[in-house]
């Protein structure tokens, strides 16, 4: 009799990567690394801005041979690696205020234009508050210039750094410190919000990308090939946090995996406004996996509950996989 043949995610920190040769394999840490975000920050165990930031700028130090200057906006990823007088960087970065990251780094890359250094390239770093919210502006002029910067969103969903507080990023019945679990439609309100990588594939910018950190060799590509081109990029990357989604801190690329599995947040690539790659839903599952592991949502479970905010939810992640195609025909 034949044993079963179990599944294991490859390219990941799991059993899995012994599936792959050496070279393909996922490494904490190896000599090539730049090790850009390094040991001794403060981040909370578990959190996926820490996971994230760490592979997004070794992947665009990789692309530009080291030859890079990071932008930072203030929130967590700042607070939790700078700590006055420290720092866990190890590159040239510079802590912008929370909505001007944007700004900051269209400056340096017009100084570093001036002064001919064409080889030197710039990134901005920021979670969704000071993305979606305070920053916008700033992103959207950067947009519309089309400046020759790759702007990177670490998206916990809220303003985590200052107490939970909900940002346009937050999802829908999702409870924060502003958005009590309380009433007869309680947590966020459903249609408020902004789709970011949407807005910037309006812009018809040369590159915008979603990503998490549930597939790390993914985002390390998607910083690649945003780093290889000029102009205005926007990658908008997943990052499951443990202190504000009241999960366990041993869940966060489980989460992450979840809100691409369930369509709750598609994976996609996009040039000019026209989407030209995605990621398939590998295993649909139905939005309560998701859901349920956080406490954030906890309100729509038990007795009574809100079946019909748990059924909106469902729709809405219905909803993306139909418009970004993300099962194939056979399962759709």
């Amino acid at each position: 009799m034949n044993a079963p043949v179990k599944f294991y995610q490859t390219g990941t920190f799991t059993v899995g990567n012994r599936l792959l040769a050496p070279e393909q394999r996922s490494v904490q840490a190896s000599i090539e690394r730049n090790n850009s975000l390094n040991s001794g920050h403060r981040a909370c165990q578990g959190c996926g801005e820490a996971l994230g930031a760490r592979y997004a700028v070794d992947a665009a130090m990789r692309a530009t041979d080291s030859q890079l200057i990071a932008v930072n906006a203030t929130g967590c990823l700042e607070v939790f690696s700078t700590p006055y007088p420290e720092t866990s960087w190890q590159l040239p970065w510079i802590h912008s205020l929370f909505g001007n990251a944007a700004a900051v780094a269209t400056g340096v890359a017009a100084a570093l234009k001036v002064k001919g250094k064409t080889r030197t390239r710039v990134i901005a770093q920021g979670g969704d508050g000071g993305t979606t919210d305070i920053g916008f502006g700033c992103l959207s002029g950067m947009f519309e210039r089309n400046d020759d910067v790759l702007y990177i969103c670490y998206d916990n969903e809220a303003y985590m750094n200052t107490g939970v507080q909900r940002s346009s990023a937050t999802p829908p019945a999702a409870r924060t410190a502003t958005t009590m679990a309380v009433g007869n439609e309680p947590g966020a309100v459903f249609g408020q919000g902004k789709n970011v990588p949407l807005i910037a594939m309006a812009h018809e910018i040369p590159y915008v990308a979603t990503a998490t950190v549930a597939d790390l060799r993914d985002l390390e590509a998607k910083v690649e090939r945003a780093m290889s081109l000029h102009g205005a990029r926007y990658l908008h990357v997943l990052v499951p946090c443990p202190l504000g989604w009241g999960s366990a801190s041993h869940d966060t690329i489980k989460l992450a995996r979840l809100a691409r599995e369930t369509g709750i947040f598609p994976v996609f690539e996009a040039e000019r406004g026209e989407v030209t790659a995605v990621t398939k839903i590998r295993q649909r599952v139905p939005v309560e996996a998701y859901l349920q592991p956080q406490k954030r949502f906890a309100h729509l479970f038990g007795s009574p509950g809100h079946p019909q905010m748990l059924a909106h939810i469902q729709a809405n992640a219905d909803r993306n996989i139909r418009r970004f195609h993300l099962l194939d025909e056979a399962e759709a």
